[in-house]
């Protein structure tokens, strides 16, 4: 592994290079100058960024980069060093504590932005993917898409709420859990054990399906209902599901799990092949599938102030910068429970 280091005007970042399977190197670290604000953007050191598997996608190909030698990383806390012209408007000053994630730009005056959907804007724009992100010590964000920070976290522990916790957010939104109902959880990594956590204290029971015996233990630790194997049913029929892993074999079992009624929420940027599906025995008696599509900015607001009032334990591991390459590798071959975090 390269080894990268910091001072001077210039900082430490990794590029996605040659996107390809994560044991052939796909990501380079390099020196880059420390970016300057465009107006109405914020520039902020990087305090930490979690590593989610959207950066995995984008690394390995499965997302096409968008942007030639990119900078992934989208769940980043970081602090405001400098502010572009106009982007004081948005209340920001200099030394705030701030949030930068996934949605980056929507234009604001097509039909999805106009109706509160401006998660499907087509002309919307992502951190990691469409513009440099926080694997990197510097980043830029524009202040109308900066997030504020609840207190009583590390800035470790805050990173993966920044995607992980506001997509599981939106998962649960999107599966409509009932009052008191049964959720399944398929896949027990950063998002899931968030998701989890607040289905838990709006009252839902849950139930965990995953392959990962740390993931496992983690779930138990975190007071499922019952924890099983990947595809196995639980024990009770559910009244939601949610798949958090990216694997489409694992839509026929989910979706066999289901009472009569119930919603299954791909919550996913990627999904391998989903198999052929039986119409008696997997949707009939108004089963649903949604799939989630990335979040508004009022879902990233509601679900952090939820974390402000609700105490989220967040499963962390942390990495230096200098290691992201090693931290992606580690979360494709599932060697933690959890999120991975990457830290100056």
């Amino acid at each position: 592994m390269s080894e990268i280091r910091g001072g001077g005007s210039s900082m430490r970042c990794w590029r996605v290079r040659r996107p390809g399977p994560i044991d052939g190197g796909p990501l380079d670290p390099e020196r880059a100058p420390v970016p300057e604000p465009a107006p109405g953007e914020l520039t902020v050191r990087v305090l930490a960024c979690g590593v989610c598997r959207t950066d995995l996608h984008v690394a390995e190909g499965d997302l096409p980069v968008r942007r030639t030698g990119v900078v992934p990383g989208h769940e980043v806390v970081g602090e405001v060093v400098a502010i572009g012209q106009g982007a004081e408007v948005a209340g920001f000053g200099v030394g705030d504590r701030v949030g930068v994630a996934w949605l980056r730009h929507t234009c604001g005056q097509c039909k999805f932005c106009l109706r509160g959907a401006e998660n499907l804007c087509p002309y919307s724009a992502y951190t990691g993917w469409d513009a440099d992100g926080g694997y990197a010590e510097f980043a830029c964000v524009p202040a109308a898409y900066a997030l504020r920070l609840p207190a009583g976290y590390t800035d470790a522990d805050t990173a993966p709420l920044l995607c992980a916790g506001i997509i599981g957010y939106r998962a649960l939104l999107r599966a409509s859990v009932p009052s008191g109902g049964r959720l399944g959880i398929y896949g027990f990594g950063g998002s899931a054990h968030i998701a989890a956590q607040v289905a838990a204290a709006r009252g839902a029971e849950v139930h965990v399906m995953t392959r990962d015996p740390a993931a496992r233990e983690l779930a138990t630790a975190l007071g499922a209902a019952s924890v099983q194997g990947a595809a196995d049913p639980p024990p009770v029929l559910l009244d939601s599901a949610i798949l958090f892993a990216p694997v489409g074999d694992l839509v026929p079992p989910a979706l066999a799990a289901l009472d009569r009624g119930g919603i299954l929420a791909l919550a996913g940027i990627h999904l391998s092949d989903i198999p052929a599906l039986n119409y008696q025995r997997h949707l009939f008696q108004e089963r649903e599938i949604r799939s989630v599509t990335a979040n508004t900015r009022a879902d990233a607001r509601e679900f952090l102030a939820f974390a402000g009032e609700h105490r989220i334990h967040l499963t962390t591991h942390g990495y230096s910068l200098d290691m992201a390459d090693r931290a992606l590798a580690d979360l494709a071959h599932g060697r933690f429970a959890g999120a991975a975090v990457l830290l100056p």
